[in-house]
């Protein structure tokens, strides 16, 4: 009977580690850092214990919830791709039905936490980007368009403005620039990664930007967008939202990401790709990070550290 127990106890927890997967933790403690940062941004007090963490929770639900349907939309393509194969419904540990459920109950009870004990502000915003990321993105951009990771990067760009806006209820110019930041980084971001997989995207007859026109012109476009994210992160200081602290960051961070940029495009095929990628990751932590610790230390030391 004990040993009984202990199987069907690893058996549950064997389970339950699936379901976590599917949620992509690391895409989702990503979210809710830069989610977190939107709230702290947004306010020259104490945040709010009850939007803080009920907001901080139910968008967090919500991207673990988008990552589920995600996962259940691309099971195929999943499949066919050696990245993803592991994955619990390629693999053959999950089924859909069960998926599915899943992705519905992480989603009600986000919407419920958010709409209740946040904000319905927040709550619609959220069910948007929701819908953005898991829909619009997973079923039509990312299988019709090399654009894909371009325009769905909006809905992925979403969570410091859903921070923004649980703790105020309202969306400002401020809240814009933080989602305007990582729209941009986006495409950057994951196009190196893009290029990694450039082999298993063509298999899965996904056409990402490297598959239907090349490498090289996908380093390009890279390069092009890491110029054009260090002009936007500037935008903060420029509308005084930040101050020196976080314009040295800000520019020792984005001539960081033009230097891995050029020395990924002259580098031959797949080389650089995955060290430009690691850094775009370190990049955005640093750079929240940046935006937070100016904010406090303009608090404490007004008119030394701002413009």
């Amino acid at each position: 009977m004990a040993i009984g127990n202990i199987s069907t106890q690893q058996s549950a927890a064997y389970a339950w580690q699936h379901y976590y997967e599917m949620t992509k933790p690391t895409v989702v403690l990503l979210i809710a850092f830069t989610t977190l940062v939107g709230m702290l941004l947004s306010s020259d007090g104490i945040v709010p214990w009850q939007p803080l963490i009920f907001g901080l929770l139910g968008i967090s639900l919500a991207a673990a919830s988008g990552a589920v349907i995600n996962h259940v939309i691309d099971q195929r393509i999943d499949a066919v791709m050696d990245r993803t194969s592991w994955r619990p419904i390629p693999s053959g540990h999950m089924d859909t039905q069960h998926a599915v459920s899943f992705a519905l109950l992480l989603g009600g009870i986000s919407m419920l936490m958010l709409y209740f004990l946040t904000n319905p502000m927040t709550a619609l915003l959220t069910f948007c980007a929701l819908i953005g990321y898991a829909v619009i993105y997973t079923l039509y951009l990312k299988r019709n368009t090399p654009q894909n990771i371009v325009w769905g990067g909006l809905a992925g760009a979403a969570p410091p403005l859903l921070g923004w806006s649980a703790i105020t209820g309202e969306v400002t110019t401020e809240a814009f620039l933080l989602l305007l930041i990582i729209f941009v980084w986006t495409p950057p971001h994951f196009w190196p990664l893009a290029i990694h997989r450039r082999d298993d995207y063509a298999k899965a007859d996904v056409p990402m930007l490297p598959v239907t026109h090349g490498i090289d012109f996908t380093k390009q476009q890279v390069l092009i967008y890491s110029i054009m994210l260090l002009a936007v992160t500037l935008l903060p200081f420029v509308i005084r939202m930040s101050g020196y602290l976080y314009l040295a960051g800000a520019l020792l961070l984005g001539g960081g990401f033009i230097y891995h940029a050029i020395k990924m495009l002259r580098s031959e095929g797949r080389e650089h790709a995955m060290k430009t990628f690691a850094y775009s990751i370190l990049y955005l932590s640093l750079l929240f990070t940046l935006l937070l610790a100016d904010h406090y230390l303009s608090l404490l030391m007004p008119g030394i550290v701002t413009p």
